[in-house]
């Protein structure tokens, strides 16, 4: 059994009511990227802890750091590498006395590896968290789609961890992909509304290539996805994938 089948099956197995242990916390946050993402990462904490006070809650620290250079742009070749501002990060959090790290960022989980080379922490990877949801979410699964900025496109993180899952990676064309990122970067990043109809076509396109299921491999795509209310088990939430790990791992339970 893979390292992400018995993740999947962990994930099945705990959806419901998690499974709580000992607590380890606090947890660090590489957050800002963007920062209506992060926000929307600390609410769904909120949301999804199975609490009955504040002290039920996983203690967080986090990290608000909106400067840190786009991620996007620079695999296009534009603009800085936002390396040293992600390593830095985890290691400011890890002397803050963070027991693991969570970025609620899917472009930014390309430079994940230095990030972890530089402390002595785990450092949670959101797009294997996604994969594995989904493989959860859908036993069978063979045909996977996904939305997800051109930065998480050109850096290959989901193409590699689909294909090591055995699956097929369903992507938008040209034209659709323009899309996406118009929606995530004039509509969310912009603070702009964005109509469920625009959401709903991007779906539908990948549905219509083939894809069984939908990973939102954006966080942005995460916020406007609560912001419109979706309640589509077809479609797996990366912010939400990683919010129940995060839950899971501080030894906090998750609500039923």
């Amino acid at each position: 059994m893979s390292e992400l089948d018995d993740l999947a099956e962990r994930i099945a197995a705990t959806t419901a009511a998690g499974t709580p242990g000992a607590r380890v916390e606090p947890v660090g946050v590489v957050g800002g990227l963007g920062p209506a993402a992060t926000v929307y990462f600390m609410r769904r904490m909120v949301e999804l802890t199975d609490a009955g006070t504040d002290q039920d809650h996983v203690d967080l620290l986090v990290w608000q750091h909106g400067s840190t250079p786009d991620r996007t742009a620079f695999l296009r070749g534009e603009g800085e590498s936002p390396e040293p501002a992600l390593v830095g990060n985890a290691k400011a959090l890890e002397a803050a006395g963070a027991r693991f790290i969570a970025m609620p960022c899917n472009t930014g989980v390309a430079w994940v590896e230095p990030m972890r080379a530089a402390v002595g922490v785990e450092v949670l990877s959101i797009v294997d968290e996604t994969v594995a949801a989904a493989v959860a979410a859908a036993p069978g699964l063979r045909r996977l789609g996904l939305l997800a900025t051109d930065g998480t496109h050109l850096a290959r993180t989901y193409a590699e961890v689909v294909e090591a899952a055995g699956l097929e990676l369903v992507v938008p064309d040209d034209d659709v992909q323009r899309e996406v990122m118009s929606v995530i970067y004039d509509g969310v990043k912009a603070g702009r509304p964005v109509s469920r109809e625009r959401f709903d076509a991007l779906i539908d396109h990948l549905r219509a290539k083939g894809a069984e299921v939908v990973a939102l491999g954006c966080t942005e795509l995460s916020v406007l996805h609560g912001d419109l209310g979706i309640d589509d088990p077809a479609v797996v939430d990366s912010v939400d994938a990683l919010v129940r790990t995060v839950i899971r791992r501080a030894g906090a339970s998750l609500r039923a």
